[in-house]
């Protein structure tokens, strides 16, 4: 009888004074975050919303009333749009099947996430993230320290392995901000006046060159390099009466906000970026890579 009465108070404390709130990157083992578990809160980069989590998770104090309430936030979720479960935002690392998807929300560029999995504990672990990232800006989610999970006590109310799929969660949507905040970028950019960009360009002796390297900044690249080849294809049919000059362009770049996009899709990224920029040049080359496939290959 008293476990069940302390079972109630707990899910009526969660009920009613929590679960109304509403709703790139290297990845961080658990086990280097333990050293951070005395930390506090206000140490670990947390959003308000997940904060607010993490202090009530951390409260409990009982590992089986916070696997109990984690299944309870499951079935609270809002349904994931089926559309949205594409390989693209599969999240990979985790013993269920995990999608999560989002969106750029308002002048602030906040992000809104969407998410579901096929296993109910996972769905909750997915409830969570949800919840404690979304209405936040790309940069304020990859300042969330993974040490949160054992400071709310998760850790040790999962296995392992569930333990290293929230964490795959975790890098997944960080990756998806910052994906979801580039795309954003480059479509603010091209319903802005294209004369503005046109007039800073046409003040220097490589107005493309000078155009391409600045308007693919927004990406955030670890590496860029351009390369004008226009002096190997001088006289060649096709130009359409372009200039020798600038008509050609090798490109190759390495950025977080190619995550989880096919070739196809980063192409129609950097096209989208350079907006009028492209109807001026004859041909670019694009090699579009992220961090992690760079690191893969050495």
């Amino acid at each position: 009888m008293k476990l069940y009465l302390g079972l109630t108070t707990y899910l009526l404390l969660f009920r009613w004074g929590f679960s109304f709130f509403p709703a790139a990157t290297q990845r961080h083992s658990l086990r280097s975050c333990s050293a951070l578990a005395s930390s506090t809160t206000g140490n670990l980069g947390l959003t308000p919303e997940l904060e607010k989590i993490t202090n009530a998770f951390e409260s409990i104090g009982d590992d089986k009333l916070r696997y109990k309430q984690l299944l309870y936030m499951a079935n609270q979720l809002t349904p994931m749009d089926p559309g949205s479960m594409i390989p693209e935002n599969k999240v990979t690392g985790c013993l269920s099947t995990v999608y999560v998807d989002g969106e750029v929300v308002g002048k602030d560029r906040v992000i809104e996430f969407t998410g579901d999995s096929d296993g109910l504990l996972t769905k909750g672990l997915v409830a969570l993230l949800v919840r404690g990232l979304s209405g936040n800006t790309a940069e304020n989610i990859q300042n969330v320290d993974p040490a949160f999970i054992i400071k709310a006590g998760i850790q040790s109310s999962l296995t392992p392995g569930r333990n290293n799929g929230l964490l795959n969660m975790l890098s997944s949507m960080k990756k998806k901000a910052l994906q979801l905040d580039s795309q954003n970028h480059a479509e603010a950019t091209c319903t802005e006046d294209p004369e503005e960009g046109a007039n800073e360009a046409s003040n220097s002796s490589r107005p493309m060159y000078d155009g391409i390297i600045s308007a693919l900044q927004k990406l955030k690249p670890t590496f860029l390099d351009l390369a004008d080849v226009s002096h190997r294809h001088a006289g060649h049919a096709g130009m359409n009466g372009m200039e020798a000059n600038e008509s050609h362009f090798e490109l190759s770049i390495v950025a977080e906000a190619f995550e989880n996009l096919n070739l196809v899709k980063r192409h129609q990224l950097v096209y989208m970026l350079l907006g009028d920029i492209m109807p001026k040049i004859h041909a670019l080359e694009i090699n579009a890579n992220t961090p992690e496939e760079i690191s893969a290959r050495k």
